[in-house]
C-alpha cells in the first residue's frame, strides 16, 4: 500500500473524483470482534458465541458486527492519506451505508475508495469518500459506504 502525501488542502483538492490506493488487508480476529462487542455492548451470540455460531449460524462461524467495518474506515483512510498541514480530523457522518456481505471471523478485509467530493467547511474542509470494504476471496463487499470527514489546518 502506498500512502499519498500532500503538503496542504489546496494540493489535496486535486484528488476530487480520483481513486485512492487500495489499503492493506486487516485480519478480523475473534478478539477484535469481542472487543468491539464489549465497547458497543452489542453481544449478540452470532458475534461472540463461537460454539453456538458453529452449530446454529448459517455462516458456521462468528461474524463481525457490520458497524465494525464502518468503524475501521477511519483507520484505513488514515493509512492511505497524509496531509502535512492538517492538525485535526473528525468523523462527520455517513450519507449512506450498506452491509452487503457478512465478515466471518479470521477474514481479511481491505478498503477500496475514492474521493467523491471536497468542499470548504467553516475553518476546514469536508471530504466525502466512496468506500468499499472488500473481503478477501469474496465477490460482494462487506460494506459500501459514503463516509464524511472534517479536516482542519
Amino acid at each position: 500500500m502506498k500512502t499519498l502525501l500532500f503538503k496542504n488542502v489546496t494540493e489535496f483538492k486535486t484528488m476530487i473524483g480520483k481513486e485512492l490506493p487500495t489499503s492493506n488487508w486487516i485480519c478480523v480476529t475473534q478478539q477484535m470482534i469481542d472487543d468491539f462487542a464489549n465497547a458497543t455492548l452489542d453481544k449478540q451470540w452470532v458475534h461472540v458465541d463461537v460454539e453456538r455460531a458453529k452449530r446454529e449460524s448459517p455462516f458456521k462461524s462468528t461474524i463481525a458486527h457490520g458497524f465494525m467495518s464502518v468503524a475501521l474506515l477511519s483507520k484505513f483512510l488514515e493509512d492511505l492519506i497524509q496531509i502535512d498541514s492538517i492538525k485535526l480530523g473528525l468523523n462527520y457522518g455517513l450519507n449512506m451505508v450498506r452491509f452487503a456481505n457478512p465478515v466471518p471471523v479470521n477474514s481479511n478485509i481491505r478498503l477500496k475508495s475514492s474521493i467523491k467530493n471536497i468542499e470548504d467547511h467553516k475553518n476546514g474542509i469536508k471530504v466525502t469518500f466512496s468506500c468499499f470494504v472488500e473481503i478477501e476471496g469474496e465477490e460482494k463487499p462487506a460494506c459500501i459506504a459514503e463516509f464524511l470527514t472534517l479536516l482542519f489546518e
